[in-house]
């Protein structure tokens, strides 16, 4: 069990980087993808494909107690293509469902199987406005209106289901605007951007060390301070990896 890791949403951005990182730091990796056809393409990267959808808790349940994992990566979200302007009002929608009722079921999930650890995915722009460089212990903008509201709410609720379950060791990484390859952005941008290969590093640091808490994770001269990411995970917005999924 020590050294299977199960990452929900492998084949997104963040998570095709993260896959042969963990690989080659001697993982058995499990992904999940809700695609059947996306199987074969995970199997020849060297990861066990599980097809499943994170709303289906019974069947999600099903597969984390068969595999076991010693620690859950969720590196979930349902956002289009290229981040497609005309279809991100629906999209902001459907990501916090997936933040609130998908990380739920995840982290249920994980209990189930006897997991002891939990990394998800979080955003560095949800702070309420205020004096910058924000720290993570600045407060969430939940009371925003309008679609930054929502996504706002929808990232508290995911963090609260990771960072108070009881017998997990529960990892927040809250990541800046990624850019790079897959993510439909090739250069930086927004208030804190962050190469994805550096975000994939940040959860296999993560993963490796005892690493409960929250974590900022953004490149330098960024609207946040990733001092305590480069201080306890021994991160650097300059990590890079050489293959993806």
């Amino acid at each position: 069990m020590a050294h299977k890791v199960f990452v929900a949403g492998i084949t997104g951005a963040i998570g095709s980087a993260l896959a042969p990182l963990l690989l080659d730091a001697g993982y058995t990796v499990f992904g999940s993808t809700r695609r059947a056809d996306r199987a074969k393409e995970l199997e020849d990267a060297g990861v066990v494909p599980v097809v499943v959808d994170v709303f289906d808790a019974a069947a999600l349940r099903e597969a984390l107690v068969r595999i076991a994992p010693a620690c859950v990566i969720h590196q979930l979200t349902d956002l289009p293509p290229g981040l497609d302007p005309a279809r991100m009002a629906q999209a902001v929608t459907a990501n916090a469902r997936i933040r609130d009722e998908g990380t739920r079921n995840l982290v249920a999930a994980a209990i189930a199987a006897g997991s002891s650890k939990m990394i998800a995915q979080s955003i560095a722009w949800a702070y309420r406005p205020g004096a910058t460089p924000y720290d993570e212990s600045s407060p969430l903008d939940i009371d925003a209106q309008g679609a930054r509201g929502t996504s706002v709410r929808g990232v508290a609720a995911l963090e609260r289901h990771v960072l108070e379950a009881a017998s997990l060791n529960g990892t927040v990484l809250r990541y800046g605007q990624i850019y790079g390859p897959g993510t439909g952005a090739g250069a930086p941008g927004g208030s804190s951007p962050l190469h994805v290969e550096a975000a994939a590093f940040a959860a296999l640091l993560a993963l490796q060390r005892d690493s409960a808490g929250v974590y900022n994770v953004a490149q330098d001269a960024a609207e946040v301070t990733s001092a305590k990411a480069r201080r306890e995970l021994g991160w650097s917005p300059d990590s890079r990896s050489a293959a993806r999924v």
